[in-house]
């Protein structure tokens, strides 16, 4: 997905505004009725207010839209894995001391808590990773 020109962190992002980019991750290209009637109705959500978040997400430039008649379609301005990675930027920028051991090591103990086969997936991304920087 092409994004427009973001930065490496991100604008804080409420329960609503992530539950809304968590749906169109996976299933993009709705509008606001799909969405809203998509969303878990456990709070007390009104079609407004699902608009209202779909209109702070695009100004925040999460969302692309495109207009097809009356409505406006959503789709994510990122993928997942670049709104993973610049969410952990804008964390590690916060926390950074001088010295990336800490959350390098912070960063592998979760990736082994997630399955047996995490370490060896980040390995292989460590690899593919240098394996681009020599090439550039």
């Amino acid at each position: 997905m092409k994004s427009r020109s973001l930065s490496n962190t991100l604008p804080q992002l409420g329960e609503l505004e992530l539950s809304v980019l968590r749906l169109l991750w996976e299933c993009p290209e709705q509008d606001v009725k799909t969405i809203f009637a998509a969303l878990p109705q456990g709070r007390s959500l009104s079609l407004n207010t699902v608009q209202s978040t779909l209109e702070r997400l695009f100004r925040k430039q999460l969302l692309q839209r495109e207009k097809r008649g009356r409505a406006y379609f959503y789709r994510p301005a990122l993928d997942r894995g670049e709104f993973l990675g610049k969410l952990l930027g804008g964390v590690i920028a916060k926390v950074h001391t001088g010295t990336l051991s800490p959350i390098l090591s912070g960063f592998v103990d979760f990736a082994d808590s997630i399955s047996d086969d995490s370490l060896s997936e980040l390995e292989q991304l460590i690899a593919a990773k240098r394996e681009q920087r020599e090439e550039s």
